[in-house]
C-alpha cells in the first residue's frame, strides 16, 4: 500500500517476484495504488483507490475479514488490548460503504479481504504513499491493526513491514534523529527518558529541555515568525524536497544565518547558504547503518574525502569546540561514538550492548538488534541472536500486550473543487534519488527519464483538451509547474502523478514541489505530499 517497490525497493521486489514464481497458486499479491505501476502488474488484485481514502479501505478490509472468519480470536484475547475500540471503529464499514468512498468495486474489496482471511500468513508493506498524508498515522495504525487482528505477526511470512524511504532511516531514528526523540527509542516528552540520557551524558538533572524540537514544516513557520534566526542544514536539500518550495526558500532567506553542510554543490539549498561546510560522502568515512530488518552493518571507509571536506561527525565536533563545548564532543573516532550510543540502548527494546565494531567486522551479514551483552549469534548466512520479534506474542509494553488503536477516516486537507478538480500525487522514478544531487550527474541514469512529466488518465486529458507529450501547466493553490503530459490508463481518472526529483537547478518551471501541500498530520507532522488539489491546462490555452 502506497509503495511502488519495483522502482523504490527493487531488491525486495525481486524477492517477492521470485517467491510468487515458486508458488503461483499459493502466493497472492494485493497492491493498493491509484497507479498501475510495474509493482501492480504482478498483483492478483490491484485496488486503484481514490487518493486519500486508504483508511476507509483498511477499515473495510478488516470489517470483511471478520465476516469471512479471518480473525485470530485466540491471539486477540491472549496478546492484545483495545479490541473493543476497533469493533466500534469498524461499525458500518462494509465493502458497499467503502466502495462509495474509495471508488473501488465492492466485490474487489471483498475478494481482497477473503485472501487475507484464508490464504495463510500475510506480510503488509507500505512506505511514503501512506506516511506523507494528514492521516498518515491512522493509515499506519489501520495496517498494524489488520496484522494484529489476524495474528499475522511474529511468525514466518507475516507482519506489518514499514519500508523506509532512505537506506539508514531506521538507524537515524534509533539514535534519536527526530525532533521528538532521544537515543535508544526514547521520547523527549518523557521525564524518565530525559533523566536516563542526562545520567549517561553526565548532565545535571533538568538539563535536557522537555520541549520537543521543531519538525521541518514547523521550522519554516518559525522562520516566518522570526522565532528561528539560525538554521544548520546537513545532508538534505529542503528547498527542493519540502512542499511549497517557494515558501521554504522565502522562509530560509529571512534567517540571519543559513549553514549548509553537504557533500554536493550546487544544490537548491546550498545556493542560498551563508556558510558552506563541505562534508565527506558515505564511502569517505566509516560508520554503521541499520536496515529495515533491524540489521546493523559496519561501513568501512574506502577513500579519502577531497579538499577540505570532513566527515559530518568531525564537523559537528569542531563547531561544538568553537562554541566552548569541546569537552563534551571529544570523540577519538566513530567507534567511540558508537560505543556511547551502544550503552544508551542497555535494557531497551533495541539493546545492542553485545555489539562492537569488532563483532560487526566479523559478521559479514551484520547483526540484528536486539543483541544484548552475552548474546550469541546463530549459525548460517543470516546469523542472528534475534531473527524474529514478537514470536512469543509478547510486546514491548508495560503488560506485554500489543495495543490496538482505533483509526478514523478523514478526507485530505485540501478539497477538490471546480477550480482545482484533480488530485496531484508525487513520487519517485526508478533511476533517480531524491533531488538528483548525485544521480542527476550520471548520464546512464538520466537516459531513462530525461525530464519530469505528468501522468494523467485519457478521460481527464480528453476533457481538458490535452494530448500526449503536450506541455501542460499544473496549478495548485500555492504554485504551478510546466511539464509534458503522459496520457495513460495506468493512472485512475481524477488523479495525476508527477515525480518530485527535478528542482529549480534542472528546470525552474518544472518544480513539482512548487505545487504540493504543506498540511501535516497532527501527530507525525509529516506533510501531505501525496495529495494536492490542482488544475491542468495546455500551455497554449494558458497563453491564449
Amino acid at each position: 500500500l502506497g509503495a511502488n517497490i519495483e522502482a523504490c525497493h527493487p531488491i525486495l521486489f525481486d524477492r517477492i517476484k521470485a517467491r510468487k514464481r515458486a508458488d503461483r497458486d499459493g502466493v497472492k499479491v494485493i497492491v493498493v495504488d491509484p497507479r498501475r505501476t510495474r509493482t501492480a502488474e504482478i498483483a492478483d488484485i490491484h485496488l486503484p483507490v481514490l487518493p486519500g481514502t486508504d483508511v476507509a479501505l483498511l477499515l473495510s478490509l478488516l470489517f470483511e475479514v471478520r465476516l469471512a472468519g479471518g480473525l485470530d480470536e485466540r491471539f486477540i484475547e491472549d496478546h492484545t488490548s483495545g479490541w473493543a475500540d476497533i469493533e466500534r471503529a469498524l461499525e458500518g464499514w462494509s465493502a458497499e460503504r467503502a466502495s462509495s468512498v474509495t471508488g473501488l468495486d465492492a466485490q474487489e474489496i471483498v475478494d481482497a479481504a477473503r485472501i487475507i482471511a484464508t490464504n495463510g500468513p500475510m506480510l503488509s508493506l507500505w512506505t511514503m504513499g501512506a506516511n506523507q498524508s494528514t492521516s498518515g498515522v491512522d493509515k499506519n495504525l489501520a495496517l498494524i491493526n489488520l496484522s494484529l487482528a489476524t495474528g499475522n505477526i511474529g511468525k514466518p511470512g507475516a507482519g506489518p513491514f514499514s519500508l523506509t524511504g532512505q537506506p539508514n532511516a531506521m538507524g537515524g531514528r534509533e539514535c534519536g534523529g527526530l525532533a521528538t526523540t532521544l537515543p535508544g527509542h526514547r521520547l523527549v516528552a518523557d521525564a524518565g527518558h530525559r533523566a536516563e540520557v542526562e545520567r549517561a551524558w553526565g548532565l545535571e538533572p533538568g538539563s535536557i529541555s522537555d520541549r520537543p524540537g521543531l519538525t521541518a514544516i514547523e521550522m519554516v513557520e518559525a522562520l516566518e515568525r522570526d522565532e528561528v534566526k539560525v538554521v544548520w542544514i546537513a545532508a538534505t536539500n529542503p528547498v527542493a524536497s519540502l512542499p511549497n518550495a517557494p515558501r521554504v526558500r522565502a522562509a530560509l532567506q529571512r534567517a540571519e544565518l543559513v549553514v549548509v553542510q553537504d557533500a554536493y554543490y550546487p544544490t537548491e539549498t546550498g545556493r542560498i547558504a551563508d556558510v558552506l561546510l563541505p562534508a565527506a560522502q558515505w564511502s569517505e568515512r566509516p560508520g554503521t547503518m541499520t536496515n529495515s530488518e533491524r540489521r546493523i552493518c559496519l561501513l568501512e571507509q574506502i577513500g579519502e574525502a577531497p579538499g577540505s571536506a570532513l566527515p559530518d561527525w568531525q564537523i559537528i565536533c569542531r563547531v561544538a569546540d568553537a562554541l566552548a563545548y569541546g569537552d563534551d564532543f571529544d570523540y577519538a573516532d566513530t567507534e567511540a561514538i558508537f560505543d556511547e550510543y551502544r550503552e544508551l540502548t542497555r535494557g531497551r527494546d533495541l539493546d545492542i550492548t553485545g555489539v562492537s565494531y569488532d563483532l560487526l567486522r566479523r559478521s559479514a551479514g551484520g547483526v540484528q538488534w536486539p543483541h544484548p551483552e552475552g548474546a550469541v549469534l546463530g549459525a548460517g548466512a543470516e546469523e542472528s541472536s534475534s531473527p524474529r520479534l514478537f514470536g512469543g506474542g509478547r510486546f514491548p509494553t508495560p503488560d506485554g500486550r500489543a495495543r490496538f488503536h482505533a483509526p478514523g477516516y478523514r478526507k485530505p486537507a485540501e478539497i477538490l473543487s471546480d477550480e482545482y478538480p484533480l488530485a496531484l500525487l508525487t513520487g519517485r522514478v526508478k533511476d533517480q534519488w531524491h533531488t538528483m544531487t548525485r544521480t542527476g550527474k550520471v548520464p546512464k541514469l538520466m537516459r531513462s527519464e530525461r525530464e519530469p512529466f505528468l501522468e494523467m488518465h485519457p478521460d481527464d486529458a480528453g476533457h481538458l483538451g490535452v494530448a500526449d507529450r503536450q506541455l501542460v501547466r499544473v496549478t495548485s493553490r500555492r504554485g504551478s509547474l510546466q511539464v509534458r503530459a503522459r496520457v495513460t490508463d495506468a493512472i485512475r481518472s481524477g488523479a495525476v502523478f508527477a515525480p518530485f526529483h527535478w528542482g529549480e537547478l534542472w528546470n525552474r518551471h518544472a518544480v513539482t514541489n512548487a505545487a504540493t501541500s504543506e498540511a501535516t498530520d497532527a501527530r507525525s507532522k509529516q506533510p501531505e505530499l501525496k495529495f494536492a488539489a490542482v488544475r491542468v491546462e495546455p500551455v497554449a490555452a494558458v497563453a491564449a
